[in-house]
């Protein structure tokens, strides 16, 4: 299956469009069908240690939409990890007030940061007041990548390297049983956006050692890792070498 990127409906709609709103909510069922919580847990507590997570940790998500994906992560991994400061990167605006006060009753300080990803990726280090810091403990993001190919791939990538010290991805995976599963999320109630735009997401997902070969290693730096995740999902992740435990 050659890898074909194409433009998601989802991502040209009106963050207030009925339609926008109802492919948001089906993709949380989505997400449970695929497993990503539990996925992304998974990948994060292999990056970070017990000793480590307990320490502070600065953490950044890209393409974080409405963030009730990473709000039952951090459900499932507060008591371990209890002094996080998260950034959540949009160019749209659609975290509610609740989703954010549901991270502070886990003790995690929460902001939005709206901009576009390509933008932050393209400015150099020391960003201008009012945007993320340029260090980060973990740069994270879910069924995101997958949008970008060639060139834009290649600088988010070299901008996520640049500023943290591990990074996580989960995306969609580019197999014949995922593009199976794509054609029957009617089955869970998706709209016509939601039908159309998982189809799109697999072809435009992973497979193998895709992200790896992308991903910045001059010198060696960096201990990656890249493999299926689940049925329907492909994961990569990259810690610098020597990073703190």
């Amino acid at each position: 299956m050659t890898r074909i990127v194409a433009a998601e409906v989802l991502d040209h709609l009106a963050p207030d469009d009925p339609a926008a709103r109802r492919s948001r909510r089906d993709l949380v069922r989505v997400h449970r069908a695929m497993g990503t919580r539990p996925i992304i847990s998974r990948g994060w507590r292999n990056l970070v240690s017990p000793a480590r997570a307990r320490a502070p940790l600065r953490i950044l998500e890209l393409g974080a939409g409405d963030g009730s994906l990473l709000l039952g992560v951090a459900r499932s991994l507060a008591p371990g990890w209890p002094q996080v400061q998260l950034s959540l990167m949009d160019r749209q605006d659609i975290v509610t007030p609740a989703t954010l006060a549901g991270f502070a009753e886990l003790g995690w300080a929460a902001q939005v940061q709206v901009a576009d990803v390509l933008g932050w990726a393209a400015r150099p280090d020391d960003a201008a007041p009012g945007w993320p810091s340029p260090r980060w403990d973990l740069i994270t993001t879910s069924l995101f990548l997958h949008h970008f190919d060639g060139g834009e791939l290649d600088l988010l990538l070299a901008a996520a390297a640049s500023r943290c010290d591990r990074f996580f991805a989960c995306e969609p995976s580019r197999s014949w049983l995922a593009m199976a599963g794509s054609h029957l999320v009617g089955a869970i109630g998706a709209n016509v956006v939601t039908r159309k735009d998982a189809v799109l997401s697999v072809h435009a997902g992973f497979r193998r050692d895709e992200i790896s070969a992308r991903w910045p290693q001059a010198g060696g730096h960096w201990q990656v890792r890249e493999s299926a995740a689940g049925l329907f999902s492909h994961c990569f992740s990259a810690q610098r070498r020597g990073a703190a435990r």
